[in-house]
């Protein structure tokens, strides 16, 4: 494998493609819409971090995520052309994407890159096209677009003596150009004035708060906070409807305008008469949530919702369908747990300081047949859900680990019973007496089937769950650890000798086994241990048995976690690399937020704020550095990373969503009986890897052809091995069958498969 780098592009162009021929997959929620558009055949939505088309003709779904090249900040506007058959996404940051008609998508950044505009106030917020040009609405006044050129022309700054002014929504009616000010009224000038980026060229029509502005029966018409829709008529104001809530979208779409509120949507004909109204209380629960934005197209109504996707209902009313992509609750997960034939997924927990978030949040799980949530609802009241433990001996027994409201088993998917103070030895936090919050978190299972989970903020900070569901001795760290009613733990893992060791706030790593006597040690920061900081947010065993902590300042090994059954006192070390002929410290002042191990004993560190690095065993080589400027991660902020070890997938959570990667490195299988090779037979026009799974560690593999010359020969690093169907990499191999022959490091197991391939 080779070292990759982070690149910064100023300008990218993607094509999208088929996720089935990457070696990434993207796994985002697309329940919380924030924008629609349409085209004559399809309807386009938005979430925060990806989009969807939804084809009126045949029904088809299709999803534009990061692996396609859609390398959003947070989406926060979209906007169709039909006659430039060109889809524009903008985010809060004011970066524009546009996806053209071939299916590739062009990064533009001239907002991005305004100097004279704070950070802040670039962000975008409506998208308005008029003969050949797109006005776009920002937070610091309106900039032209060229669709057909795709470069950006002049800027608009609106505010009292050309001062940025926050523009909601834009419009042109009757050769004047109207926009709607958040808080500075709305402004108008003349569309042929060419000289439209001196701010005296505008007019103030009417102080205020406005939210929307479009265009519809002859003359503009405006929305303002309080939820009063106006038309404008001969120069003044004349209210039209007052909704019941303030007015969240504006629009006009084929023919008609939609008015929409939180709570309800109005559709007039070009007559100013109601063409349909829906409102909330109509839907289906399962359907029913905040109304975002709505367009329509065929007569037929589609609502963007906060939380259940998009709703389409024809103007009658009856029978509405969610025609949102399949996915997990939320994009921004916090946790991940993979067993044998699921991926589980948490979206609530606590913020970097270790206060929970209270969030009322289902839980997602991820299999063959796709993604079905447990909604909150059914979850018995947990709230701040951080993690997931899976029985190794069960996986229809799942473990939900609340950093507020205690532990919750779940049997088939359904709710069992949630432990607390009332019912367990678990207890509420200490510091605050009379505040009733148990944070559970770090559940890991013993070889014998004993649930250990650390319970935060007390004096009995590790509590056991029997197999019996009884619950056993609850363990103090008050006599070796500092200021214990006041730490938080997240990460535990429980090695060979039953040592548990266990990442904390304030204590570094603490080394806990209860069958010596219960020994615990403190690895901290400076003579204590040699962290680099006191905060530990990670710990993993490697297949050496070396401990990798992680901290948010750094990285350190400790050479051996037998030394804890030995001695009482335990350091750990820096691993020193060499770059650009200087000796550096890996990982230096890295926020690190997971380390995982794979199954050729490579590392997988997410970090806060870098994205996800791939070191090798001794961590002397980086194998890749993922970013969001060089890969599909979605962002550089990890939040878990999770390895299916019999597929060699690595999945990667961030706060914007989540992608997988599909790695090499499986778990080693304890014998040959179950290697399997695909593809098989080995198609035209396939250019990846064969590959050669379910292998033993450090078995030999030798690929011959059929005559017996040799093609390929390598040694096995875990559980699988990839060809890439040419001879020692030089050429690609002609048609033919090619023997594998299989066997292990000292003779005595064997194994002969067969691969066809066809040119």
């Amino acid at each position: 494998m080779k070292k990759v780098l982070s690149l910064y592009f100023l300008l990218l162009s993607f094509t999208i493609l088929g996720q089935e021929n990457q070696p990434w997959r993207s796994f985002f929620s697309y329940n919380d819409i924030v924008d629609v558009t349409e085209s004559p055949s399809k309807v386009f939505g938005a979430a925060g971090s990806a989009i969807f088309e939804k084809n009126l003709g045949n029904n088809n779904l299709k999803t534009i995520t990061s692996v396609d090249g859609l390398k959003v900040e947070t989406i926060t506007a979209i906007h169709h052309s039909s006659a430039f058959n060109r889809t524009l996404v903008g985010n809060s940051n004011g970066l524009l994407l546009v996806i053209k008609g071939d299916n590739t998508i062009v990064n533009k950044i001239g907002i991005v890159q305004e100097t004279t505009v704070a950070a802040a106030k670039k962000k975008i917020n409506s998208i308005y096209e008029y003969e050949g040009k797109a006005y776009i609405a920002c937070d610091f006044g309106i900039a032209v677009f060229n669709l057909e050129t795709l470069e950006f022309g002049d800027t608009y700054y609106l505010g009292p003596n050309g001062s940025e002014a926050a523009v909601s929504q834009c419009t042109i009616a009757n050769g004047i150009i109207y926009a709607a000010c958040t808080n500075d009224g709305i402004r108008s000038a003349s569309i042929a004035n060419p000289n439209l980026n001196d701010y005296n060229q505008w007019q103030q029509l009417s102080a205020g708060q406005w939210t929307g502005a479009v265009t519809y029966a002859g003359g503009a018409c405006f929305s303002d906070t309080n939820g009063t829709l106006f038309r404008l008529i001969n120069g003044n104001l004349v209210s039209f409807v007052l909704m019941p809530s303030q007015i969240v979208d504006l629009r006009v779409a084929n023919g008609y305008m939609i008015v929409t509120s939180s709570n309800v949507v109005h559709v007039y004909n070009p007559q100013l008469t109601l063409a349909a109204k829906l409102d909330y209380w109509s839907l289906p629960e399962n359907m029913a949530s905040i109304f975002t934005c709505a367009t329509v197209t065929s007569e037929t109504l589609f609502i963007g919702t906060q939380s259940k996707g998009m709703i389409a209902v024809g103007f009658n009313g009856f029978n509405p369908e969610n025609i949102t992509p399949n996915g997990p609750e939320r994009s921004n997960i916090f946790s991940l747990e993979k067993t044998p034939n699921a991926l589980w997924a948490v979206f609530g927990g606590y913020s970097y300081t270790y206060e929970p978030d209270y969030s009322e949040y289902g839980v997602s799980k991820f299999n063959t047949k796709g993604w079905t949530t447990i909604p909150y609802s059914k979850l018995n009241g947990t709230k701040s859900i951080s993690d997931i433990t899976v029985s190794p001996a069960n996986e229809n027994l799942v473990y939900l680990n609340s950093f507020h409201s205690g532990l919750l088993k779940v049997e088939n998917d359904e709710a069992v019973l949630l432990y607390n103070q009332s019912n367990s030895t678990l207890e509420s936090q200490m510091f605050v007496p009379g505040f009733t919050n148990v944070r559970v978190n770090a559940g890991v299972f013993d070889k014998a089937g004993n649930l250990w989970v650390t319970n935060s903020m007390t004096e009995k900070v590790l509590k056991v769950l029997k197999p019996n569901s009884q619950w056993g001795t609850s363990y103090s760290f008050k006599n070796l650890t500092q200021k214990t009613i006041t730490d938080n733990y997240r990460q535990m893992v429980i090695d060979k000798n039953g040592t548990k060791w266990i990442a904390s706030l304030l204590n570094g790593v603490i080394g806990f086994n209860e069958t010596l006597n219960n020994k615990l040690i403190v690895i901290t920061e400076g003579q204590n241990g040699n962290l680099p900081s006191y905060t530990a947010t990670c710990v993993a065993i490697d297949n050496n048995n070396r401990l990798w902590i992680g901290t948010n300042k750094g990285l350190r090994v400790l050479p051996g976690i037998d030394r804890f059954t030995t001695e009482n006192e335990l350091t750990t070390n820096p691993i020193i690399i060499m770059e650009d002929g200087l000796a550096q410290e890996l990982m230096y002042e890295q926020g690190i937020i997971d380390i995982v191990v794979d199954g050729a004993n490579n590392k997988w560190i997410g970090t806060a704020n870098a994205g996800a690095f791939l070191v090798s065993p001794d961590g002397q080589q980086t194998l890749f550095h993922f970013t969001k400027e060089n890969s599909p991660l979605p962002s550089n902020s990890i939040n878990d990373i999770e390895i299916d070890h019999a597929s060699g997938e690595v999945f990667f959570a961030t706060d914007k969503g989540m992608v997988s990667y599909k790695g090499t490195s499986t778990e080693a299988a304890t014998d040959l009986s179950k290697v399997y090779v695909f593809p098989n037979p080995v198609r035209p026009g396939f250019e990846g890897d064969v590959n050669i799974s379910a292998l033993i560690d450090k078995a030999n593999i030798k690929i011959t052809d059929i005559e017996g010359n040799l093609v390929f020969e390598t040694t096995s690093e875990g559980g699988t091995v990839l060809w890439d169907t040419r001879a020692f990499g030089k050429y690609k191999v002609a048609s033919g069958v090619y023997m594998i022959f299989i066997s292990s490091e000292d003779g005595t197991q064997t194994k002969v498969k067969k691969v066809m391939i066809i040119r």
